[in-house]
């Protein structure tokens, strides 16, 4: 199972509404699809994601990672053995996690085929079906209100909500806002996105609860390199505490474990370089009791459905962030994993169970 070719397709989709964070505003998803062929025919699929203020990732970067470093270490080399393929492709640069998980995912994809198992079954087969939470861009607290009541009327009862984009006191009214318009039936999360100081984070995460807001967890609440105030931050209140953009590689989430930092850990493969390195970021993180999310950045169906086979195969993935593919105007994936309102189910074919990708008109390959 000799690896043979590697080539790309560039995605530029639209979104139906603007995504907005305190890092970005998204229009349109930017995205390489990524196609791996071996000599026996088979063909893996994978997906890197134009994450700039995150990962660092850009299309040009991810594409000349792949094509001009990753692709000639990587071709001839046998799948079968591919303990030491994940090892070539790690070890192939520094950084460019983005472009490293698009290839991770293929491969991924072409291995579980070879064994005939769908790859949430190859990588552990916790479960088939799970449930997502759906994201509440930051807007004003009335727009933000009636977004939430939109996807609550839609079957959501997980609501993960965006804060941190300016004055703290606008971000409780607009959970305010929320909560009011959706009631208690729903569980709401929030995502800071590194937005807030510490110390503003301890004292409005106090005042949340004494509110009796009910948030079930706050997601980065500080900068990503502080894990010594995301820590104070986790001592200091009840509520939860996730990390996020401070978890990218093993080591980090060892730190953080280690430490006691934070009390979950949010992965995703754009972060993590694709599976192989997840499965380890989670396996520190269950060895220490602590349970994760996977999650995604701003990706089609193709990359989301394998990290939703990634995270069904683990028992200690306990919350499925997989909004994604729901906010694009265009779905260019053929097969992976189906929705229906919150419920994801994953398919029943080998390896991720994508039969095709199209390409939008006039997006670029290579």
């Amino acid at each position: 199972m000799i690896i043979q070719n590697i080539e790309l397709k560039r995605q530029h989709v639209p979104l139906k509404k603007p995504f907005k964070t305190a890092l970005r505003t998204v229009e349109h998803l930017e995205s390489i699809f990524v196609k791996v062929t071996c000599d026996n025919g088979m063909v893996g699929y994978g997906e890197a994601a134009a994450t700039v203020a995150i990962t660092g990732d850009s299309l040009d970067s991810i594409e000349a990672a792949i094509m001009k470093t990753i692709k000639p270490q990587l071709v001839g080399l046998d799948l079968l053995a591919y303990e030491r393929v994940f090892q070539q492709l790690h070890a192939s640069m520094v950084g460019n996690s983005s472009a490293k998980a698009a290839v991770d995912i293929a491969l991924y994809d072409l291995i579980a085929q070879n064994a005939g198992l769908p790859l949430y079954q190859f990588l552990g087969g916790y479960q088939k079906q799970m449930e997502t939470d759906y994201t509440v861009s930051v807007n004003s607290p009335e727009e933000m209100g009636e977004d939430a009541y939109q996807y609550l009327q839609q079957g959501f009862n997980v609501l993960k909500i965006k804060v941190g984009k300016d004055n703290i006191q606008n971000d409780i009214l607009r959970i305010q806002e929320i909560r009011n318009r959706v009631g208690n039936q729903v569980k709401i999360r929030l995502d800071a996105n590194q937005g807030w100081q510490v110390k503003e984070a301890i004292s409005s995460i106090r005042k949340m609860e004494e509110m009796g807001l009910d948030i079930e967890l706050i997601e980065q609440p500080v900068k990503a390199h502080d894990i010594e105030g995301l820590k104070i931050v986790t001592d200091s209140v009840d509520t939860p505490i996730m990390a996020d953009e401070s978890v990218f590689s093993p080591k980090q989430a060892l730190d953080v474990v280690k430490n006691r930092a934070a009390d979950l850990i949010n992965i995703k493969l754009m972060k993590a370089g694709g599976i192989y390195k997840a499965q380890i970021i989670n396996h520190f993180a269950e060895e220490c009791g602590v349970e994760c999310m996977v999650g995604s950045m701003i990706e089609s169906r193709l990359a989301v459905t394998a990290a939703a086979h990634f995270a069904a195969s683990k028992k200690n993935i306990t919350r499925f962030d997989f909004d994604a593919p729901l906010m694009l105007k265009n779905d260019l994936v053929v097969g992976g994993v189906q929705y229906e309102g919150r419920l994801m189910t994953l398919p029943d074919a080998p390896g991720l169970g994508i039969t095709d990708v199209h390409m939008e008109e006039g997006a670029g390959q290579k």
